[in-house]
């Protein structure tokens, strides 16, 4: 009986944790969205006195020649086209790192590996953009974002497809299929769970990246969403109601994308755990 209570106040302790620590600074973005500028100048937790939610929306959508509206198609453009390529490259790496072995895949898993630990060098990859012409490009930026997100991507995949069994490549094989059928029309439709993963928290990054679009995708017409924080700071002064409906308005997507997609989010990173 003892141990049941026991039991029952911490997990009573637990939700309550989790709810100060994630849904406290949401709530606190949410109140600082509706308040006017006297009223958020104070930093206070509390609800606004008088509901400005639609006027500061309005206020941020419009601004800067509506820079957010740019903003959000730019940072759509770089997520999908990251997240296809990051999909494709990873699964293929994954399928011949898990199937082949030999002294250079060695070579080249323990690189993958040491993507994962090594930070990036922001003047390296600038004078590495440069050289290949692609510097201040979005192809370029796609490169940078498929680049950080590659080593754990593989790994995702590598790891799920070791419950997938040799003996269906090589049923297929003998059925004719070549490498690239075998790959694109029985392997790759096989990774849903893993590619689901992938693309939530892949997206998810990639959209709130606020350092390499600073970086690698300099200028007000390549401004992605993340960016479009500047427009409400100034060396003397901040617009911090319209600065948190800024922040309100980026949150929804990944929010979103989360609530729908936590399942198969769990079911990917466990994929591959056991072999059966």
């Amino acid at each position: 009986m003892i141990r049941t209570l026991r039991r029952a106040a911490f997990e009573v302790i637990a939700v309550v944790f989790t709810l100060l620590l994630f849904v406290g600074p949401l709530l606190f973005v949410a109140f600082m969205a509706g308040k006017t500028v006297p009223e958020a100048s104070d930093m206070a937790f509390s609800l606004p006195q008088k509901q400005q939610y639609l006027p500061n929306i309005t206020s941020v959508v419009q601004a800067s020649d509506f820079l957010l509206i740019r903003a959000f198609i730019n940072s759509l453009l770089l997520t999908v086209f990251s997240i296809v390529v990051l999909m494709v490259v990873s699964a293929m790496a994954g399928f011949v790192l898990e199937r082949r072995s030999s002294r250079f895949l060695s070579v080249v898993n323990a690189l993958i590996l040491v993507g994962l630990m090594i930070p990036p060098s922001v003047m390296t990859t600038i004078w590495l953009l440069q050289g290949l012409g692609v510097y201040k490009t979005l192809f370029g930026l796609v490169m940078v974002e498929v680049s950080l997100g590659f080593p754990f991507a593989v790994l995702l995949y590598r790891a799920f497809m070791v419950t997938l069994p040799r003996e269906l490549d090589e049923a297929s094989m003998m059925e004719g299929c070549s490498g690239w059928t075998l790959y694109f029309k029985i392997i790759f439709p096989l990774l849903k769970s893993v590619s689901a993963t992938i693309i939530v928290l892949s997206s998810v990054n990639i959209f709130n990246d606020f350092v390499n679009p600073l970086y690698f995708l300099p200028g007000a017409k390549n401004a992605t969403v993340q960016l479009t924080l500047f427009n409400f700071m100034t060396r003397y002064s901040t617009q911090w109601n319209l600065l948190f409906t800024n922040v309100l308005l980026l949150t929804v997507p990944p929010l979103v994308l989360f609530l729908f997609f936590n399942k198969q989010i769990v079911a990917g990173m466990v994929a591959g755990a056991v072999k059966s």
